[in-house]
């Protein structure tokens, strides 16, 4: 009789389903993606999208500065919050250490009274992720400890910082950076940065604490705090991070273009966050994986490179990409339907 009971108990006890993993279904994504254009680019251009290593190099060299911003926003949506202020650190930064990094044969240099001018190359780096990390240290501030929402607090910090930007010259561009400061920006290397800081917190966010701080806040923050978790001080460390590497990728466009100006990073900070959600970041938080957000990235430089290839006109590219951004946001609720009725 007992052991009866117990197999019927047993039975009842359903085992939990494994779920396809959502990185898997973004690299699928990006297959069909790229066969789609390779098609494509065979019937209307007689050649071929992918087998061209000139395009692909420049198709990843478009996306790498937004990536890093991207590994950033994927650490702030993970642990339950969102940000909207990177493009604008993007381009406040740019600005500030660019006027660093000036070359004392430019006349018009920012601080060329000061003889602020042919400064080592730590400098203006120091200065601009300085920067990142103080609009990333208020944005945290504001949402761990005045409860303000992430939307509201980061939405004020992108219209500061974008003033920022447009007062430091009174809008005028800041131009003729030193050699070393413009190494940030040439050749491959925003790709090898981008790299770099991706498997940096590839290891971060998959074998550290923090990581797993951050997974447990955005999963269910009244659980995390009351397992000991200090939630306010977690949220302040993810969105200085998330400051800094905006602030990087601002320094690497300004080196890139070998100029800064106040308009730099405009919906950076959309294409960011369109990357992770791409690229299977939950916007409920809790879930997503720096690998994804790669991988997004790759299908937004593939959307981005296969139009252009096909001579499509922008703002038809504009208005796919946003059927895109909603169809992903889409699939992310469908994917959480699914699994809370599975579980």
């Amino acid at each position: 009789m007992a052991e009866a009971a117990t197999g019927s108990a047993g039975d009842l006890v359903k085992p939990k389903k494994r779920h396809w993993p959502t990185e898997l279904n973004a690299l699928l994504g990006l297959v069909g993606i790229a066969l789609i254009f390779e098609i494509l680019g065979w019937i209307f251009q007689g050649q071929s999208f992918l087998f061209n290593p000139q395009r692909l190099s420049i198709m990843i060299l478009q996306v790498a500065t937004i990536g890093i911003i991207a590994i950033g926003v994927t650490q702030v949506i993970i642990s339950g919050g969102i940000d909207l202020s990177s493009g604008s650190v993007v381009g406040a930064t740019a600005m500030i250490a660019m006027s660093f990094a000036q070359v004392s044969t430019y006349p018009r240099a920012v601080f060329i009274e000061q003889g602020w001018v042919d400064l080592p190359v730590i400098i203006p780096i120091a200065v601009g992720l300085l920067c990142g990390l103080t609009a990333g240290l208020i944005n945290g501030l504001l949402i761990a400890y005045t409860k303000i929402p992430p939307f509201i607090a980061t939405l004020g910090m992108m219209v500061t910082a974008r003033g920022v930007a447009k007062w430091y010259t009174k809008g005028q561009p800041v131009s003729f950076p030193t050699d070393s400061f413009a190494m940030l920006g040439k050749g491959m290397m925003p790709v090898l940065i981008f790299i770099a800081v991706a498997v940096l917190f590839y290891l971060i966010l998959r074998f550290t604490v923090y990581g797993k701080h951050t997974y447990a806040i955005g999963s269910n923050p009244d659980a995390a705090r009351m397992s000991g978790i200090d939630v306010e001080r977690h949220l302040v460390l993810v969105y200085s991070i998330a400051g800094v590497l905006a602030g990087l990728a601002g320094m690497v466009l300004a080196a890139r273009g070998l100029t800064a100006q106040a308009g730099m990073g405009i919906m950076y900070e959309l294409d960011a966050i369109a990357m992770t959600v791409i690229g299977g970041v939950s916007l409920a938080g809790g879930r997503g994986s720096v690998v994804g957000t790669t991988i997004g990235m790759l299908i937004f430089g593939v959307i981005i490179s296969g139009f252009t290839f096909l001579r499509i006109d922008a703002y038809y590219q504009e208005i796919i990409k946003g059927m895109i951004i909603v169809a992903a946001v889409v699939a992310d609720v469908w994917r959480q339907k699914r699994r809370s009725l599975e579980d």
